[in-house]
């Protein structure tokens, strides 16, 4: 039998199909996020067991747009962008396990398969989306500055409606980018069972972040955010009831695995279906 190559499927022989390289993960990236309060009791509802709500500020939440450009070790991806560059909108939640408080990704929409599977493999629950955010340029001709006076505005659609719209201004330097989106990440990976009626055959809590981190300034500003209603989609549900700011940042970021906090049996995986 070939002995079969590659870090997720498809394998094959010689791996070069495989949907996504083995990690590190390389990524630079403008982001534009807008945080605001929400109900703490809808931010209760997306956390499974044995997770718990933030003791400070529950309710916080950041709404995060992201342009970014990704590759492997070799970088031979930024020489077919098509690979390398892709789009997401994702929203960010704070939890608490065992006193230590966590970021968690809640909801998350990509416009690329291969940003799909990285999320399987690091707990993000990633969906397709279409994802739009206005780019700086150095020249202001048809772009504006990440600097005071530049104006940006971001959408997200998913399933032809549209989930979310912000625009924001900018208007000083900010020692942050905002705290929501600042811990370590806790996600459940979940493999559910092939029989009908089964329990997860897999359900794994885990922690993640960059093993390496750079930025550049972070500006703040005014910021509008709203959201919509969707069939197929609760966004809405975390409904905006007080701004507390909007942000613009570039940033690169190098992403190396992360660790097992709990292995989930039983009744604990109920609370991940």
């Amino acid at each position: 039998m070939n002995d079969m190559k590659g870090f997720f499927f498809p394998r094959t022989a010689t791996g070069q199909s495989s949907l996504i390289p083995s990690p590190p993960w390389y990524y630079s990236g403008d982001l534009l996020t807008v945080e605001y309060r929400t109900d703490p009791a809808r931010v209760a509802e997306l956390l499974p067991a044995p997770l718990e709500l933030a003791p400070e500020d529950p309710g916080a939440v950041a709404l995060i747009w992201a342009d970014w450009q990704s590759c492997s070790g070799t970088r031979e991806e930024l020489l077919d962008p098509v690979r390398s560059q892709y789009k997401e909108a994702f929203v960010v939640v704070r939890c608490s396990f065992e006193g230590v408080t966590y970021s968690r990704c809640v909801y998350i929409w990509v416009d690329k398969d291969f940003a799909i599977a990285r999320g399987m493999h690091q707990g993000y629950p990633k969906k397709l989306g279409s994802m739009w955010q206005t780019r700086p340029h150095p020249f202001s001709h048809a772009a504006p500055q990440v600097a005071p006076g530049g104006v940006f505005g971001a959408t997200l659609a998913a399933g032809d409606r549209r989930l979310a719209q912000a625009v924001l201004t900018l208007t000083e330097e900010s020692p942050t980018n905002g705290f929501v989106n600042a811990h370590p990440m806790a996600h459940h990976r979940v493999y559910p069972g092939i029989e009908k009626g089964s329990p997860d055959a897999y359900a794994e809590l885990i922690a993640s972040g960059s093993s390496s981190f750079e930025a550049g300034p972070a500006f703040t500003g005014d910021v509008e955010l709203e959201l919509f209603e969707s069939p197929t989609e609760e966004l809405h549900r975390l409904e905006v009831q007080e701004i507390i700011g909007g942000y613009y940042r570039q940033v690169g970021v190098v992403w190396d695995g992360g660790r097992t906090l709990a292995t989930l049996t039983g009744q604990a995986q109920a609370g991940v279906r």
